[in-house]
């Protein structure tokens, strides 16, 4: 196909980056030849950010970006770099911090920020219209304003660096704290983000409304510590509401990326791999402590659509489905009463349609996203008729969207998303007892470890065969997390050994020796205006949070004791984050909640692959301990014994369970009812 325009973005590899290629603006992506022309030409930059799944990024595309007189209007006056979130984390975080500062709220995609040649940024803001609304200015109008206050008013410009660049340095250098680490950090901060709990439709705030996997866990730890029935009641409440809301696909499975409205109805559509593969995790514990049916089911069938979509001929993960198909958001995902009664026939479609909200007038631009809001709250023998009713009705109108034009995929593997996604899966297998699970979670670290880790290094992605870009701090910590659970889910020392060579390196190129906590980059990364060092979560879990959690699981794996002091120097530089903004430190609280109340070191003794070994095994991961070591000792390892498991053997030739904790183990016991009281 012949285009018109072609800009330098043509030689990328990134999804994102070749959806713009073709755009008449003369797009660079982010490095020395961009970089250098900004300074030889004394021009500022502007830094466009956003990712192939965003809704926003398209409709900027669509009305800015694709229009001759606005590229026109950039290519005079600015040195356009585009870059995709997802691969440069690292340039996201420093901007998005800054437009913060510029817009006194919180950033978002498409970023769009205005750097001085240094790349220092003095204005930004994220999505701008063609023409003013939304209370906000026209993009040509403000690209002329930008680029005649660049020209003729440098000491405002430099007033604007000069206030964010001091922020950009007070946040991304913590210092440590000289409180006490102690569990009521987190009692605060689950007082503090339960303050705007919102008890009807579940959740936190009013919209949008995202489903973040990390504060509810924190809930459920608290639960289990303090007996507090609140907390676990707003967790298991939130988790029924978002299960039934359209942020949910209820024939294709998985989550969308979040709701623009309260009740969780309305999604933006893009399906992201790291929700997925966090949300798999909190329906199991949410199954764990209930047993409901409804969370084993989103569990089976978010595996399900990843297994069916986000899987690449190789084994790795893909990162994103897009939120619009044909130009419009959500088309692939919506229905009228006609369509579906023209698939079901008119009973079950009347049926299908009274069950998911399905009407005339629609609930989103004239048609209707599938929804349960009206019936989440049907009892389980009725929840049974209409699942033995709707079941296969659902499975047809799945397969009748097939032929519907699909939205995009993108199909870079992120080497830390894969890791969450491998977590979720083995999750899925322990407690589930479903061996494609483990198939599908080995299958993606064995080719993580062939492709994406070569000579010590770590890359970022992997697209098409090709590793690219340095892996950043939570590449190592999540892939870490995913060989310690493939390590506890097979027990192949193997795993267990790949696991503490990684954090060597992550020690070696991340860690802050004179503080503690890591850098997001490693130390021969390119130099940019500010090495950040964070605990806060985004979307995903912060890496300093998972990393922390990696060497306490590591001290109660091998008891080297400079696993735990690292976890420890790293609460004590982040306690002001845990203590200043609990829900986005939930993922670092966790860790704290590990810390405080040791795990529970469970160490057997007995053939792994025997019946009696293995119901012991699916006892224990289907019983909800947040707080636990796996060590399994047979002959296969009997020559390698952690500290732990020394000094320990097997009963009467029976399977045989020892459970350790704070230094204390407990007598040997062989059976489940033996066992249970002691977790």
């Amino acid at each position: 196909m012949r285009h018109e325009h072609t800009n330098r973005l043509i030689d990328e590899t990134s999804p994102y980056l070749l959806q713009h290629a073709h755009n008449p603006v003369d797009w660079y992506p982010w490095g020395e030849e961009a970089l250098a022309r900004a300074k030889v030409e004394n021009k500022p930059i502007l830094l466009s950010i956003g990712y192939s799944a965003c809704h926003w990024c398209h409709v900027m595309e669509r009305e800015s970006f694709e229009n001759i007189e606005t590229a026109t209007l950039m290519n005079a006056n600015f040195i356009n770099i585009k870059v995709d979130r997802e691969e440069r984390p690292d340039l996201d975080d420093i901007y998005q911090k800054a437009v913060q500062a510029f817009i006194g709220r919180g950033g978002g995609w498409p970023l769009t920020t205005f750097l001085t040649p240094d790349q220092e940024p003095f204005y930004g803001g994220t999505y701008f219209p063609p023409t003013p609304r939304y209370k906000m200015p026209a993009f040509p109008d403000l690209l002329a304003g930008i680029a005649e206050a660049y020209r003729d008013k440098q000491a405002d410009v430099r007033q604007n660096v000069r206030q964010v660049t001091a922020g950009l340095r007070r946040i991304g250098t913590p210092r440590p704290s000289e409180g006490p680490l102690d569990t009521a950090l987190i009692d605060d901060a689950v007082k503090g983000f339960t303050s705007f709990y919102e008890p009807v439709d579940g959740g936190f705030g009013t919209g949008p409304k995202f489903p973040t996997a990390q504060p509810f866990q924190l809930l459920l730890r608290h639960h289990h510590r303090t007996k507090t029935e609140t907390s676990l009641e707003m967790t298991i409440h939130s988790l029924r509401k978002i299960a039934a809301g359209g942020v949910y696909d209820h024939l294709g499975g998985g989550f969308h990326r979040y709701s623009v409205d309260s009740k969780w109805l309305v999604p933006h559509f893009e399906k992201m791999l790291y929700d997925n593969a966090q949300l798999i995790r909190l329906y199991l514990d949410g199954w764990r402590l209930t047993q409901a049916v409804r969370f084993r089911q989103v569990v089976e069938e978010t595996i399900e659509y990843v297994r069916r979509e986000m899987i690449s001929p190789e084994g790795g993960f893909y990162t994103a489905q897009d939120a619009d198909s044909e130009g419009v958001e959500g088309k692939y995902f919506v229905w009228t009463p006609e369509e579906i009664n023209a698939i079901l026939g008119p009973e079950l479609g009347a049926e299908m349609c009274r069950i998911y909200n399905v009407t005339e007038s629609g609930n989103f631009e004239g048609s209707a996203i599938l929804n349960r809001i009206a019936s989440s709250d049907f009892d389980e023998n009725e929840m049974g008729r209409i699942e033995a009713l709707l079941a296969p009705a659902r499975t047809q109108l799945r397969e009748a969207r097939e032929p519907r034009s699909k939205p995009q995929r993108d199909e870079k593997i992120i080497t830390g998303w894969n890791g969450l996604m491998i977590s979720g899966m083995l999750d899925a297998y322990q407690t589930l007892d479903n061996q494609s699970y483990l198939t599908m979670a080995e299958n993606a670290l064995n080719f993580l470890l062939a492709e994406a880790y070569k000579n010590g290094h770590l890359y970022r992605t992997v697209t098409k065969g090709q590793g690219k870009l340095n892996g950043y701090l939570d590449d190592y910590a999540f892939l870490t997390a995913a060989l310690l659970d493939a390590h506890e889910s097979t027990f192949n020392n193997t795993y267990l050994e790949v696991a503490r060579e990684l954090t060597s390196v992550m020690v070696e190129q991340f860690w802050d020796p004179q503080v503690g906590g890591c850098f997001f980059t490693a130390n021969n990364h390119e130099t940019l205006i500010q090495r950040m060092k964070s605990g806060s979560d985004g979307p995903i879990p912060s890496g300093n949070a998972i990393a922390a959690m990696n060497f306490l699981r590591l001290f109660s794996l091998t008891g080297e004791q400079a696993y735990h002091d690292r976890a420890e120097k790293t609460f004590t530089l982040f306690r002001t984050e845990m203590t200043d903004n609990g829900y986005g430190s939930a993922a670092m609280l966790n860790a704290l909640d590990f810390y405080l109340e040791k795990p529970k070191e469970i160490v057997l003794f007995g053939d792994r692959i025997s019946q009696e070994m293995k119901a012991l095994l699916t006892r224990i991961h289907a019983t909800y301990v947040p707080n636990k070591v796996l060590i399994l000792v047979d002959d296969k390892n009997s020559n390698t014994l952690p500290p732990i498991a020394q000094g320990k053997t097997t009963l009467d030739g029976k399977p045989t369970v020892y459970v350790c904790h704070n230094f204390s183990c407990s007598r040997p016991v062989t059976s489940w009812a033996n066992l249970e009281p002691l977790l």
